[in-house]
């Protein structure tokens, strides 16, 4: 229980009247007293069981009462030094972002405006209300690394050893619908797939995978697909430059954008240099035709030369993941961040998003800030982790989540095992669900639930 210790407002109120509440004050000295919150520090993460508040106070006819608030109720007052409230349990309240207030009133009754600082409370977010997590397909050979859901509500998976498989109706396809050879250590493997535009007619499948063929380096191939199998040989469409010793940093995501042109993410092959260089397509948004090729109209193609001119953003560590709006083109690129910051970058012909001069919000010119970005550690978006992944938005043939979450952006950290969702159109994000893991990828379905690769399985979430 919060233990209420209300003066002259004499009553429970939220933010707002609390702020408004005064006390009437002796004429003769009308100045405020001075009070600062001590503990918790602003941005203090995970906090857990019984917190005590601490604050100093002081003024120069004395102060009568420090009184402590939780999201603009009051839990406790105090009247002598060193003053200190209690909030028993954080377990009575919701996982995530609080605002924890302190205030001081002197006694001519002179009474502080609220000072305020940002915390979390631990514990998973609770899914909302109506929604259920169960297990869609499981036991894959390796861990999944990327999903794609066909009109007809197939879905095609890739394992990070190498395997592309199909789930259908909830089934797993006992037969691969290809396998790959790759290198799959630490970050390298299959890591990306997607589907033409037109696949109920071609049948295309686009992979991006680390292959050891004449040395290991990434490439980009096509499959044709016949029912659950591809039934022509790979077709090699593009081998990105040799890797170096280093294992990771291989983006890996791939998606057609509206003007039906592939878009790939590559990562910086763990050298932060070559991402904002325009002779390397490491830390680059790359564009091809769908055989390919490279069309003429690339942002730099003018300015480089060979492979190089498929070059259509840079400036990127680790784009593991991205997604394209289905009907408004909007793209967003998530790029794993190094040890402060994940973002969301909003995509753009040309843009340079800054890495390794900047990361996070940024004011630089020339760089295209992020739409989003939260860090590993205390940060003002209260919202953390240590690796994005997953990249969705939430517009399904039907809609089975609410006109709430029509448009909206989904997110996971593999950190903190955190799904988020983003308003596209005001830009405010907020956890939606705990996964309970870490997840490495989401896709919505056509029927309008959402899915969630864990490890070696895939989770469904619907409502």
């Amino acid at each position: 229980m919060l233990t209420l210790r209300l003066r002259s407002c004499g009553a429970l109120m939220a933010t707002a009247a609390l702020l408004a509440c005064e006390t009437p004050t002796d004429s003769s000295d009308a100045t405020a007293p001075q009070v600062a919150l001590v503990s918790p520090a602003a941005g203090a993460l995970n906090l857990s069981g019984a917190v005590t508040v601490t604050a100093s106070a002081s003024d120069s006819a004395g102060i009568t009462s420090v009184d402590f608030a939780l999201d603009g109720t009051i839990f406790a007052s105090d009247d002598a030094a060193p003053y200190e409230g209690t909030l028993p349990n954080t377990a009575g309240f919701a996982s995530g972002a609080h605002t924890i207030s302190v205030r001081a009133t002197d006694a001519n009754g002179n009474r502080s405006e609220w000072t305020s600082v940002p915390v979390t409370f631990a514990g998973t977010v609770p899914r909302p209300s109506g929604f259920s997590q169960t297990t869609f397909a499981e036991d894959f050979g390796s861990q999944v690394t990327a999903l794609v859901v066909a009109p007809d509500g197939r879905v095609f998976v890739a394992e990070k050893d190498g395997a592309i498989r199909v789930v259908r109706d909830g089934v797993l396809s006992p037969t691969p619908f290809a396998t790959l050879t790759v290198a799959s250590g630490s970050e390298r493997g299959l890591l990306g797939l997607a589907l033409s535009p037109d696949f109920a007619n071609t049948g295309y499948l686009y992979a991006y995978y680390t292959t050891t063929q004449g040395g290991a380096h990434n490439r980009i191939s096509r499959f044709a697909a016949l029912g659950d199998a591809a039934v022509t040989p790979e077709e090699v469409l593009v081998d990105l430059p040799a890797l170096s010793s280093a294992e990771n940093h291989n983006g890996g995501a791939l998606a057609f954008g509206p003007d039906g042109k592939l878009y790939v993410a590559v990562g910086d092959n763990a050298n932060g240099s070559l991402a904002p260089s325009l002779g390397s397509p490491f830390g680059k948004i790359l564009r091809y035709n769908a055989d390919g090729s490279i069309p003429g109209d690339n942002p730099f193609a003018g300015q480089t030369s060979g492979g190089n001119r498929a070059i259509w953003a840079r400036g990127l560590r680790n784009p593991y993941s991205m997604a394209f709006h289905p009907t408004t083109g909007r793209l967003h690129i998530n790029d794993v961040g190094e040890s402060s910051w994940e973002e969301i970058n909003l995509g753009r012909a040309g843009a340079d998003y800054g890495w390794p001069s900047t990361e996070g919000s940024t004011t630089a010119s020339g760089v295209d800030t992020p739409l989003f970005a939260y860090g590993h550690a205390a940060n003002p978006t209260l919202i953390t982790g240590s690796a994005i992944i997953g990249a969705a938005f939430y517009a399904p043939a039907a809609n089975r989540f609410g006109t709430a979450f029509a448009g909206d952006y989904l997110f996971a950290d593999y950190g903190s095992g955190v799904i988020y969702r983003m308003d596209v159109g005001s830009g405010a994000v907020g956890a939606f669900a705990s996964t309970g893991a870490a997840p490495t990828a989401l896709a919505i379905t056509p029927e309008g639930s959402l899915l969630v690769a864990i490890g070696d399985r895939i989770d469904r979430i619907t409502r």
